[in-house]
């Protein structure tokens, strides 16, 4: 998915290529796991499709529920809901910044190997580097 270090680094539009890429899956992970909450307030708190995405949307934007939970079953789900929209904040995180952080380590290494590269050549061909 990502070039090697041998490789030269992304242009800008490939990289902004990249960037919307990552950008498209990680809304889609939260759209899918918006859905899922409000699937869950649906069927174990008999919610409305306008509450269930607000619990839902809160829960994942960190804030927590809005209403009280009447039902074990909905205590429950909203726990573990609440656990899973934790990681979905971390992965969402990673997936935006991993292209980033890839192409600042890939740059310095490129640049990196490239000097490195250079004297050896000249090693193996006989020239000074005395210029």
């Amino acid at each position: 998915m990502y070039e090697h270090r041998s490789h030269p680094p992304l242009t800008r539009g490939a990289f902004l290529l990249r960037m919307l890429c990552h950008f498209l899956i990680a809304i889609a992970f939260v759209g899918v796991s918006l859905g899922a909450g409000m699937i869950g307030y649906w069927y174990f708190e008999g919610k409305t499709p306008h509450d269930a995405f607000l619990n839902a949307a809160m829960l994942l934007g960190g804030m927590g529920p809005v209403g009280d939970l009447d039902t074990v079953g909905g205590k429950v789900f909203a726990g573990l809901y609440a656990l899973y929209a934790g990681l979905v904040f971390l992965v969402v995180a990673a997936l935006l910044f991993t292209p980033i952080f890839h192409r600042v380590l890939h740059r310095f290494h490129w640049n990196q190997s490239s000097e490195n590269v250079r004297p050896r050549r000249a090693a193996l061909s006989g020239e000074s580097r005395e210029d």
